[in-house]
C-alpha cells in the first residue's frame, strides 16, 4: 500500500512520515503543490494525504486536477480548524474526508485504513482469499486461522496480490506499489519476495502463478 503525502510543513510530515512507515505503509512526501500534482500524474498511488495551504499550486487545485484526470485514489485532506469553507469546498471536489489541524495520528491511521478499505470498494479490513485472510488494520495474515509470520514487506506483497486477486500483476506494479521513492528494488529482488512468499502460504488451493515471466497471479486451484 503506497501513500503521497502532500505537506508543506517538514515536522508534521517527518511526524506522518513515521507513523505510517511504522504501521507497514510505504511512503513519500511532497513540500508544495506542484510536486504534489507531478507526483500523482507519473505515479499510482493507493492515497493521498493532502495539506490544502500548500505553496506553488494550492491543495484544492492538485485535488481539481487529479479528478479530471479521472483518479478515483482516495483523498484525505488536513485543513487548520477554522476553515470550515475550504473543507466544504475540498468535499465538493471529491475529497473523501478531512481533518483539522492539529490531529492525533492515531485517528489519522484509523482514517487512513478506513479510506483505503473503501478504494478496495469493501467496509471490511479483512481481505479473503479461499482459506487465506489478511487483517489490513492489524497487518497479519492467516490461512484457516493461523497466522503467519510474515516480514512487513512480505505482508505488502501479499496485500497487493490479493488486491488483485485472480488478475496479473506486473513486476513493475510491484515495484511501484511497494517501493518509496530513493529505494532501489530490482526483478531479482521481487522473485527473492515471491520465493520466500509461496514458501509461507502455498498451502491446500492457493498459489502464486508465475505468468509467462511478466508477473504474478494469487489463485485459488481447483479441486480434482
Amino acid at each position: 500500500m503506497r501513500i503521497l503525502i502532500a505537506e508543506d510543513d517538514q515536522i508534521l510530515a517527518d511526524g506522518l512520515l513515521r507513523s505510517l512507515r511504522s504501521a507497514g505503509y510505504a511512503v513519500d512526501h511532497v513540500g508544495n503543490g506542484s510536486e504534489a500534482d507531478a507526483a500523482l500524474a507519473a505515479h499510482e498511488f493507493d492515497m493521498l494525504i493532502l495539506d490544502l495551504g500548500l505553496p506553488k499550486l494550492h491543495g484544492l487545485e492538485v485535488l481539481k486536477k487529479l479528478r479530471a484526470r479521472g483518479s478515483a485514489v482516495p483523498v484525505l485532506i488536513l485543513t487548520a480548524a477554522d476553515s470550515i469553507e475550504q473543507r466544504v469546498k475540498g468535499l465538493d471536489l471529491g475529497a473523501d474526508d478531512y481533518m483539522a489541524k492539529p490531529f492525533s495520528l492515531q485517528e489519522l491511521e484509523a482514517r487512513v485504513r478506513a479510506l483505503t478499505r473503501r478504494g478496495l470498494g469493501s467496509a471490511s479490513a479483512l481481505i479473503k482469499h479461499g482459506p487465506l485472510t489478511f487483517d489490513a488494520t492489524g497487518r497479519v495474515a492467516y490461512i484457516n486461522e493461523q497466522m503467519i509470520d510474515l516480514s512487513a514487506r512480505e505482508l505488502s506483497l501479499l496485500e497487493v496480490l490479493l488486491q488483485r486477486a485472480g488478475r496479473l500483476v506486473s513486476k513493475d506494479q510491484l515495484v511501484e506499489r511497494l517501493c518509496e521513492w530513493g529505494e532501489e528494488v530490482s526483478n531479482n529482488a521481487i522473485e527473492g519476495y515471491i520465493h520466500r512468499l509461496r514458501k509461507k502460504i502455498e498451502q491446500g488451493p492457493i498459489r502464486i502463478a508465475t505468468v509467462r515471466g511478466l508477473g504474478y497471479c494469487l489463485e485459488k486451484i481447483a479441486a480434482t
